[in-house]
C-alpha cells in the first residue's frame, strides 16, 4: 500500500494538469471541406415583360377631294386624244338602220379621222356637256378621199330640232332646220366659190345669235348672211358637226379642230 501511493498521486496529478489544459485552450474548429465545383447559381426569374400600348400616330389630315372641274362652255377641241363622254357620236341619214357601222372614227396625231364607207350616211359629233342660246362654232378640216361629201355645224339641237349649215365639196350649201317632225327644212341655200375642191382643207363657220344666223366660209361670210330666222325659233341646244357621205364613197375626213366660242 505504501508503494503505491506514490504512483497514485503522480497519476492523480498528470490528469488534473491534462484537465486544465483542455478546459482552458478552446478546440481548434475543424475546417470545412472546399467544394471542388462552384455551387449552382440559382435562376433567378426575370419579371415578364410589359409591352407598353404603342402610340398610334395622329391620322393624316386626307385633303379634300377636288372638284371635278367644271364644263367648259367656250373653248377649242384640237383632238390630241379622244376628248371623253362629254361628246356623242351619232349616224343618222336614209341608210343608217342597217349600216351605221360603216361610219366610224378615230385620233391619230391631233385629229379626228372620219371614214364612211356607205352612201346616205350622216355621222353627227355633238357636244353634250352645255347648252348654249347665242354660239358661234367653226372647224378645219381636210378631205383625204372622195370629192364629194359634205361638212355640217349644228347649233341649238334639242328636243325640237336644230339649225344645220351644210356645205357640199361642189360649192353648194344648204342652212336647214331639222325638227322631229318635218326632218330636213330648208331655210336658206345657195354657192360659194371660197370652198376648197378636191384634197384641201376648209374652214366653215356657223353663229347663232338671236334671230339671226351666220354663215361663213374659209373666212368669208355667205352672201345675205346672216339670215333672220322666225318661223322655227328654236332657242337654245347643244352644238356640234357631221361628216356626210352623199353618193360617192368612200369618205375620209381628217377635223383639225373645232371651236365654240361667242357669236
Amino acid at each position: 500500500m505504501k508503494t503505491l501511493r506514490p504512483v497514485f498521486i503522480v497519476v492523480l496529478l498528470v490528469l488534473m494538469v491534462g484537465m486544465a489544459c483542455s478546459i482552458g485552450t478552446p478546440a481548434k474548429p475543424t475546417q470545412a471541406p472546399v467544394p471542388t465545383e462552384p455551387p449552382v447559381k440559382p435562376t433567378v426569374e426575370e419579371p415578364p415583360t410589359v409591352e407598353l400600348p404603342t402610340e398610334e400616330p395622329a391620322p393624316t389630315e386626307i385633303p379634300p377631294t377636288e372638284a371635278p372641274p367644271v364644263n367648259e362652255k367656250f373653248f377649242t377641241e384640237e383632238f390630241d386624244q379622244d376628248p371623253g363622254s362629254n361628246w356623242e357620236f351619232t349616224v343618222l341619214g336614209p341608210n343608217s338602220a342597217e349600216n351605221a357601222a360603216k361610219a366610224t372614227y378615230s385620233f391619230d396625231s391631233g385629229l379626228m379621222i372620219f371614214n364612211i364607207d356607205f352612201k346616205q350616211l350622216y355621222a353627227y359629233y355633238m357636244y353634250e356637256a352645255q347648252s348654249y342660246d347665242n354660239v358661234r362654232v367653226d372647224m378645219r378640216f381636210e378631205n383625204r378621199g372622195a370629192n364629194s361629201q359634205n361638212i355640217s355645224l349644228v347649233c341649238r339641237a334639242s328636243d325640237e330640232g336644230w339649225y344645220e349649215f351644210s356645205v357640199g365639196s361642189d360649192g353648194l350649201w344648204y342652212l336647214y332646220a331639222h325638227t322631229p317632225k318635218d326632218g330636213f327644212i330648208t331655210i336658206k341655200n345657195g354657192g360659194s366659190k371660197a370652198v376648197k375642191q378636191g384634197k384641201a382643207v376648209n374652214e366653215y363657220g356657223l353663229a347663232c345669235n338671236k334671230e339671226k344666223i351666220g354663215l361663213f366660209i374659209n373666212g368669208q361670210e355667205v352672201r345675205d348672211s346672216p339670215f333672220v330666222e322666225k318661223k322655227f325659233a328654236l332657242r337654245r341646244g347643244t352644238v356640234g358637226f357631221n361628216v356626210s357621205s352623199i353618193n360617192v364613197i368612200p369618205v375620209k375626213v381628217e377635223v383639225d379642230w373645232f371651236q365654240i366660242s361667242e357669236p
